[in-house]
């Protein structure tokens, strides 16, 4: 890469270079990439390569082609949009979700011209809509530029052309409606009872994806579509890793997660943050972050230390994401091959990770909060503590992982009751179906026996 000179690059000298390289090299520097080319590795041309993919500078035309179709890929091999799908794009207004915007607006366009160009046009087209967890209830920023910041967020929305089914805004502390009214004081008192930072951070990430949910529900969505990069991939298994949730780790690196009851996909698995921002630039692709909430604890730390890897290689993060996918994935990281391979192209069928039958449902044990997957040895203590539990706190303390009872449960055990008493029923009430069935199930053994020694 050429340097600029101390006389500012403007050619005044011999081995000055023009103003138009230093320029670029500027721009180059200032969004912490590389140019290894003056000329694009795929096309051969371009007016410069700016970014690189492989070791191979592109220029912003192939640059952009290139993240496409990965994303392309992602969705496609991996079944994640059916024709009859209604998806729920999670935005947060930062580059990764921009992007993952832009793009599935973009197949959604394409699908809509090749159904309007077919004679059948017997498949449909899926649907889009967008999702915003207002989370500025727990921050202390201006009300003005909270609402700045959410009328950016529409009118980013709003800027694509039409097919976006609808723009949905919710605030955060809706997630205790409507067994409360007081969603606000409820939302601010649960969060304070935990006293540890990383462990707030973590339970704030749970009830996000708990309003998706509940968003979904509510609106017909069958998918949600993360913006998750993997960029934030790698900061994810390396501060799981130090939380000593090496267990559960392979329930969240997949592109697939069906444990929820609207299953969650993550098409940008394999692009990388740097990338995604330096799209949104080249396009022009407006963002807004303004609300982003910085991280704390060790995840503040896990992120801090990855940023300096990408410093020295940004092909580390990948490294990180592939290491961790080579870790047996779970049964609810599939989806089932049923009705899927009708709407694949045949060329990607042989590459659909089928399900058979009886896998198609899990059974595995998943924590009340977390939702984190259950190892066998909190399999056995959970049903340990069910066999001595007095009341409905036991339960709820017997379903929470390990690592949610170092992290999130209140430090002293009298606060538990008041805790789960303040959690939303969309969690609470699962254990209460489960236990309630348990119980009618070990009361009709009980007559059958009292009946059979009648007899």
């Amino acid at each position: 890469m050429a340097a600029a000179s101390s006389c500012g690059g403007a050619g005044c000298g011999p081995h000055c270079p023009p103003a138009a390289v230093v320029a670029e090299d500027a721009t180059a520097e200032r969004l912490g990439r590389l140019s290894l080319s003056r000329d694009c590795g795929r096309c051969g041309g371009g007016a410069g390569a700016v970014a690189v993919a492989g070791g191979v500078g592109l220029c912003g035309e192939c640059f952009r082609a290139h993240l496409f179709g990965k994303f392309k890929l992602s969705v496609t091999s991996n079944a994640m949009v059916r024709p009859t799908d209604s998806v729920l794009l999670a935005f947060s207004g930062g580059p990764a979700s921009r992007v993952a915007l832009q793009f599935i607006h973009e197949m959604r366009s394409k699908a809509i011209e090749s159904w309007d160009a077919s004679n059948s046009q017997a498949l449909p087209v899926f649907r889009v809509g967008v999702a915003f967890v207002d989370e500025s209830v727990l921050c202390s920023k201006p009300e003005q530029e909270i609402d700045m910041a959410i009328e950016d967020i529409k009118s980013i929305v709003s800027s694509l052309s039409v097919g976006v089914k609808a723009t949905h805004i919710a605030p955060l502390e809706d997630v205790f409606s409507p067994e409360s009214t007081d969603g606000e004081g409820r939302l601010r008192e649960v969060v304070g009872l935990i006293d540890d930072d990383t462990g707030k951070e973590d339970f704030l990430q749970c009830l996000r994806m708990l309003s998706l949910q509940k968003i979904a529900l509510e609106n017909g969505y069958t998918k949600i579509m993360l913006g998750a990069c993997a960029s934030a991939i790698a900061c994810h298994v390396l501060s799981a890793t130090v939380k000593g949730r090496g267990y559960s780790l392979p329930a969240d690196v997949q592109y697939v997660d069906t444990r929820w009851e609207i299953p969650v996909v993550v098409p940008l698995r394999d692009c990388l943050a740097q990338g995604l921002s330096l799209l949104c630039e080249l396009d022009s692709l407006k963002t807004q972050q303004h609300l982003d909430r910085p991280s704390n604890g060790i995840n503040r730390l896990v992120a801090s230390f990855i940023e300096r890897l990408l410093e020295e290689n940004p092909s580390r993060e990948h490294t990180i994401v592939r290491t961790a996918q080579k870790l047996k994935p779970f049964s609810f990281n599939k989806f089932s091959a049923d009705g899927y391979h009708d709407f694949l192209p045949s060329r990607l069928r042989p590459k659909f990770q089928n399900v058979d039958n009886d896998e198609s449902t899990f059974s595995e044990i998943l924590c009340l909060i977390c939702g984190s997957p259950f190892s066998e040895s909190e399999l056995r203590n959970m049903e340990s503590t069910k066999h001595k539990a007095q009341k409905k706190t036991d339960l709820y303390t017997a379903h929470c992982c390990q690592n949610c009872h170092f992290q999130i449960l209140p430090s002293g055990g009298n606060l538990y009751e008041h805790f789960f008493s303040l959690l939303p029923k969309f969690w609470t009430g699962k254990v209460d179906t489960v236990s309630a069935s348990h119980s009618l199930l070990r009361d009709q053994i009980e007559e059958y026996l009292l009946e059979d020694n009648d007899d």
